[in-house]
């Protein structure tokens, strides 16, 4: 009776923890610092993105809190493929960690947020 009642608990926390992500803390570019380690950056790019993803020096851009017009903006370095939808004014996620003022991201960690998947049905007239 106690080895199954401990089996159960350790099913239940295995299945919890895959649920539950993968232990990086999600924060935006004004809740960052204090941060170390990898974490996942959620944000809106702002400016004009520049550079190449696949070269060395990488794809740079900005980003700053999604719905605060006043939000500080972060740099982000980045390599690896670029979703379709990236832009100015994209809502995005990348993982990476900050190194001296710049958000260093992981290869291939960005993506793209649509907002229009979660927003209400309009009614018709």
């Amino acid at each position: 009776m106690i080895a199954l009642s401990v089996a159960a608990a350790l099913a239940i926390f295995v299945v919890y923890t895959a649920l539950a992500g993968n232990g990086v803390a999600d924060v935006t570019p004004s809740t960052l610092a204090g941060h170390t380690g990898d974490v996942a950056l959620v944000g809106k790019v702002v400016g004009s993105p520049r550079g190449n993803a696949h070269t060395a020096s990488g794809l740079r851009f900005r980003i700053k809190d999604i719905g605060r017009a006043t939000a500080a903006r972060l740099p982000v370095v980045y390599h690896g493929s670029v979703p379709d939808l990236f832009k100015t004014g994209s809502d995005i996620t990348v993982d990476g960690r900050l190194r001296n003022g710049v958000f260093v991201a992981k290869r291939d960690s960005l993506v793209t947020k649509c907002p229009d998947h979660y927003a209400g049905k309009s009614s018709k007239t």
